[in-house]
């Protein structure tokens, strides 16, 4: 009985943080998608990043590639 109840304890756990994870990434990539700061090269990759990389694409985009987003976008 008391291992049903860890493995429901412990399924909850890991479904809730698969859950968080997974929002996250479509998070990051919606903002990917939107940000106005990065050039269409630099989205395109950005969003590639995200798509082929998961969870580690989202992390390197949310502190390295977000910040951006209030730059002034240089003229070409």
């Amino acid at each position: 009985m008391l291992s049903g109840i860890v493995s429901l304890f412990f399924i909850f756990i890991v479904g809730t943080i698969a859950l968080a994870v997974f929002a996250f990434w479509i998070w990051m990539l919606i903002s990917a998608i939107q940000n106005k700061g990065l050039g269409d090269g630099e989205k395109v990759g950005w969003v590639l990043a995200i798509v082929f990389l998961h969870f580690l694409g989202a992390l390197l985009y949310f502190f390295i590639g977000r910040p951006k987003r209030n730059a002034p976008q240089m003229a070409t």
